[in-house]
């Protein structure tokens, strides 16, 4: 069965639910995946801060807001009264877990990732409710009893396959099979959740799960772009590229995909198609293990980003002091996405900030340590990157007016990644673009 996923923009109104109800009916056996309601999620989190932070008042007039603001949402998909009452019920279930939250004495983490998995279970439900009113042949496999976690916070594959292959023998025979995206049940049997753009992340486990001929990411874009379109003009579809390219530009920035979805669709070779609800005849972008061939396929960019420089004579000569700088970082769960050496200091950026203060205090016994925040990682990726003689100098000449803080190639053979301050990410994503695709109309 093909896997299709509908962000939460695809199924923000009742009408545009209506028009995902329209695109999938074609007949063909398929599993869909939904997001929450554009804008559900962010409330979710709001309502689970106020909880944990002790604000009740707060926590329950969001609540009541936003259940509220889902009535007339039901009264448009499903005027019929039958069908009415069983929306109504669907949210007066899922909002009562969370009223009912609101009595533990110590809510914690584990309360808000209830309260996050309503979204979900919401959208679904009542997408299901729809696709039956109007007679179509669709049945919800929840996701709570076949998606799961590893002790590492790993998809389980194997039990997830075997699983949701037993789900869908023991459920009522169906065209279209209805679940939700991004939520889980961790090792631990708990309420859990992939992160956020974790429904893109859900559709490729499912896929690859199911040994499915293809994924669909639907989604209000046309296709994966070779510049970011919301900054500079001109940017063009890419119609295909490689696992790999994909897996750089999408950790590096582009918003259009999750970063880790592509890796179970990789592992077992199943093509990702990211598609356009809003023109869904548009070819879109393809993904497969084939490559792109392309020198320069595409340039992404990723902002909220910190540098940390540790200057120390120690290092000069010396071996294991790398390894003992990781393992502070390792220490406090923090990942590094880009690493520079030379012969007495090592330059390093993160993304994550929660534990900065922690890791300062103890990288600070290795040397001279200096932060800078504010700064943007600019990500150009192509299958044949380190190939073509003068591409790095290609892409320097174009950065001529742009001061770079690291330069980073070599590590991968698909990507060069240079580290700027964020005020100058405009300017460079421009230049650039300018550079290395003044004539491209579609690559």
């Amino acid at each position: 069965m093909i896997i299709q996923k509908f962000g939460g923009t695809s199924v923000g109104s009742p009408e545009r639910m209506e028009q995902v109800a329209d695109l999938i009916s074609d007949g063909n056996p398929k599993v869909v995946v939904l997001s929450a309601v554009a804008g559900t999620t962010n409330k979710l989190v709001a309502i689970g801060q106020a909880l944990t932070a002790g604000n009740l008042e707060s926590a329950r007039q969001q609540l009541s807001n936003l259940e509220n603001e889902y009535l007339p949402f039901v009264d448009e998909l499903l005027p019929q009264r039958a069908f009415n009452e069983k929306g109504k019920q669907v949210l007066a279930t899922q909002f009562g877990i969370i009223a009912d939250l609101f009595e533990i004495v110590q809510p914690g983490e584990k309360e808000e990732k209830i309260i996050l998995a309503q979204g979900e279970l919401i959208s679904t439900q009542l997408f299901t409710l729809y696709m039956n009113a109007i007679g179509r042949s669709c049945t919800l496999l929840p996701a709570l009893e076949f998606m799961s976690t590893n002790i590492q916070g790993d998809p389980d594959i194997p039990n997830i396959r075997k699983a949701l292959n037993k789900l869908i023998d023991q459920s009522p025979k169906a065209t279209y099979y209805i679940t939700q995206g991004y939520i889980c049940l961790n090792a631990d049997g708990q309420i859990d959740n992939l992160q956020r753009g974790g429904s893109d992340y859900t559709a490729t486990i499912i896929g690859a799960a199911l040994y499915s001929p293809e994924i669909q990411i639907w989604t209000d874009i046309d296709g994966l772009h070779n510049n970011d379109p919301r900054v500079v003009e001109g940017t063009v579809p890419v119609r295909e590229l490689s696992y790999r390219e994909a897996a750089e530009l999408a950790y590096f920035g582009a918003k259009i995909l999750h970063p880790t979805c592509v890796i179970p669709a990789e592992m077992d070779s199943v093509p990702v198609r990211l598609k356009n609800t809003f023109e869904p005849h548009a070819p879109g972008t393809l993904i497969s293990a084939k490559s792109s061939g392309r020198n320069i396929t595409a340039i992404a960019a990723k902002d909220n980003i910190t540098a940390i420089k540790i200057r120390s004579g120690r290092m000069l000569n010396a071996y294991g002091f790398l390894r003992r700088v990781f393992e502070v970082f390792e220490k406090y769960q923090t990942p590094i996405d880009m690493i520079t050496t030379s012969e007495v200091s090592v330059s390093l950026t993160i993304d994550q900030i929660g534990q900065l203060e922690n890791i300062e205090r103890e990288i600070n016994v290795f040397g001279e340590v200096s932060t800078e925040h504010g700064q943007t990682i600019i990500c150009i990726v192509g299958d044949k990157l380190g190939e073509e003689v003068g591409t790095p100098t290609h892409i320097l000449s174009a950065l001529s007016d742009v001061p770079l803080r690291m330069v980073s190639y070599g590590g991968s053979n698909n990507n060069i990644s240079l580290l700027v301050s964020s005020k100058y990410k405009a300017l460079a994503l421009k230049s650039l673009h300018e550079q290395l695709f003044a004539s491209a109309e579609s690559v």
